[in-house]
C-alpha cells in the first residue's frame, strides 16, 4: 500500500463523463498539490457524503492551489450522472480496469453488495515532485476522512 514519503504511482484512466476524455496523472503532477480521493462506488450513501463534502470544500482546495480528483471503479457514464445529480464540479476518474486501485493497494470486495475489485475509501495528497505527502486509508469503507487534515496537508505541500 502506498504511504506518505512514497513516490505516487501514476496511472491513466478515463474522466468520468460521457465524453470519455483520457486522464493521465503524470500530466497533473507539478502544477500544485493533487488530491486523489478513492471511493468505493457512486450513488452509495457514504460515497455521496464524501464527494459532496469535498465539493463543499472545493474552493478552499482551489485557493490552496490543489486539484481534486475522485477515483472509483465506476463507469464514466455512472460517474457523470453522479456528478450531475450531486453538483460535483471537480473531475471524477473512472478506473474500471482497476489499474490505479491496484497500484495504490486499495482493492476490496464488498461481497454482500456484489461488489468486487472496487476501491477502499482513501485519500492521498501528492506534491509537485510526485511524492505522497499525506495518506489516509479507511479501516472500514463507510468511514470518511478528516477533511480538515486533508486541507492542512494540501496547504503544507
Amino acid at each position: 500500500m502506498v504511504s506518505t514519503g512514497d513516490a505516487a504511482p501514476t496511472f491513466t484512466a478515463t474522466v468520468g463523463t460521457s465524453d470519455h476524455e483520457p486522464f493521465d496523472l503524470d500530466e497533473e503532477i507539478g502544477d500544485g498539490p493533487v488530491v486523489l480521493a478513492f471511493f468505493p462506488g457512486a450513488f452509495t450513501p457514504p460515497c455521496t457524503n464524501e464527494m459532496v463534502a469535498f465539493q463543499e470544500r472545493a474552493d478552499a482546495f482551489a485557493d490552496s492551489g490543489a486539484t481534486l480528483f475522485g477515483v472509483s471503479a465506476d463507469s464514466p457514464f455512472s460517474q457523470g450522472a453522479f456528478r450531475e445529480e450531486h453538483g460535483i464540479e471537480f473531475d471524477l476518474v473512472s478506473d474500471m480496469a482497476g489499474d490505479a486501485i491496484g497500484a495504490y493497494g486499495l482493492e476490496i470486495d464488498i461481497a454482500e453488495l456484489g461488489l468486487h475489485g472496487i476501491a477502499n475509501r482513501a485519500v492521498f495528497v501528492i506534491d509537485d515532485d510526485g511524492q505522497v505527502v499525506y495518506d489516509w486509508v479507511a479501516d472500514d469503507p463507510t468511514n470518511e476522512p478528516d477533511y480538515d487534515a486533508v486541507l492542512d496537508a494540501v496547504e503544507s505541500a
